[in-house]
Parts: structure tokens; C-alpha cells; sequence
């Protein structure tokens, strides 16, 4: 059982599931709404942070997405979620784990939101740094391993990671080099991606976000 937020506006929601769909895993999806009072409390009893996605497996639970990406290497280890090359396998740690601590000042200036669309966004110059930074990552690994995922031909940890900041681009018209935008565009067309969006695209026009960014 996957436990999930907003499919519209839950950025780690969106890792957690790609990881799980990656992994080729029989799964079930259990979407809470975090201004529900019952629902809060249940999530209490399922995660000490209150946060989503939540995994469940068995006794096992896993409420953080790098902790999920491991669990699911370590038990689906013929899916690829981290590629076989050592050299490879440690940069896709690294730049994952990079994503996952790291990159506030995007998070805050480029929320997700699926459904909105602006031309002309004023990006805060405090994220701009950041933008440079996931710029510098996706360039050196497709000049590295060739495209179109960031280590090669299959998707990776990395690619779940890095995915909702594909959609903040669209979103928000930031400009790429023709290289990165086809690997923007390449991720948003990923069937599993056309799969989520559509989710969100049935969601209600207000919904509140568990998993804050900020």
C-alpha cells in the first residue's frame, strides 16, 4: 500500500509512486486529505513525521522517499533502480540524495501545480542558483550516459527524483537549453508520468498540500 497526497501539488507523492511503478511492484493507492482531523490522526499511527508517500509492505513501513528507494533496490534488485555500473550507481546516489536535502529555495519559488501554466513567471533570484545547479546535473549526465533518462536508456532513482522539477519548469516557462528541454519533455510524455498527470488533472481545483517544502 503507497499512502499519497495531492497528485496535483505532492512532489514527494510523485517520487514515492514512480519509484514504486520503477520497481514493478503490485501496489495499491491510499490518498489522505491532510485537513481531515481523522485523517491526520491516522497518519500519526502510519508515520511519526505525518508525511507522505508512506510505503507499506508487510511489517515494513517506509515514510521517506531515498529510505523507499533503497528498500525497493534491496528487495526488487532486478528492476534497475540504480544503474549496475558502480561509478554510475554512486553519481545517481549522490545527485538523488542532492535533490532530496537540498534545492529550498526552488521548492519555495516554483511549487508544483500540474494544472497551471504561467508564460511570464518572475523566478525569485534566490532560487536561481538552484535552477543552475539541476541545469549542471541533467547536463552532465546526459552528456555522460547518453539520454534520454539521466543514466542512459531506462529510468533510475534519479529520474523519479528529478521529475517534479521537470513539471516546475513547464509550469513556470523556465528557459533550457534545447538538450535539457528535450529531457523535460522527454519525462512529461513518460507514459507513467502522462499516467499521474492525468490523476491530478480529476482532482478538486483547491486542495491543501501534506507534505510541506518550504
Amino acid at each position: 500500500m503507497l499512502t499519497i497526497s495531492s497528485k496535483n501539488y505532492s512532489s514527494w507523492s510523485l517520487r514515492g509512486w514512480l519509484l514504486c511503478k520503477i520497481a514493478g511492484i503490485d501496489f495499491a493507492e491510499s490518498k489522505v486529505d491532510p485537513d481531515d482531523a481523522d485523517n491526520r490522526q491516522e497518519l500519526l499511527l502510519l508515520s511519526p513525521t505525518v508525511r507522505v508517500p508512506r510505503l507499506s509492505h508487510g511489517k515494513v513501513a517506509v515514510w521517506d522517499t531515498l529510505a523507499m528507494a533503497e528498500y525497493l533496490h534491496e528487495t526488487h534488485p532486478e528492476a534497475g533502480l540504480y544503474p549496475a555500473d558502480p561509478v554510475a550507481r554512486a553519481q545517481c546516489r549522490a545527485i538523488s540524495g542532492e535533490m532530496h536535502s537540498g534545492f529550498a529555495n526552488l521548492r519555495s519559488a516554483l511549487p508544483m501545480n500540474l494544472k497551471a501554466h504561467h508564460d511570464r513567471f518572475k523566478v525569485f533570484s534566490g532560487a536561481k542558483p538552484d535552477i543552475e545547479r539541476v541545469k549542471q546535473i541533467w547536463t552532465e549526465c546526459l552528456s555522460a550516459y547518453g539520454g534520454p533518462f539521466l543514466f542512459g536508456a531506462a529510468p533510475t532513482v534519479a529520474d523519479a527524483f528529478y521529475a517534479p522539477v521537470c513539471t516546475r519548469f513547464a509550469t513556470y516557462s523556465v528557459a533550457l537549453p534545447a538538450e535539457l528541454q528535450a529531457y523535460v519533455d522527454h519525462i512529461r510524455a513518460w507514459p507513467l508520468m502522462a499516467e499521474w498527470t492525468e490523476g491530478a488533472r480529476t482532482e478538486p481545483e483547491e486542495i491543501a498540500e501534506l507534505d510541506v517544502e518550504f
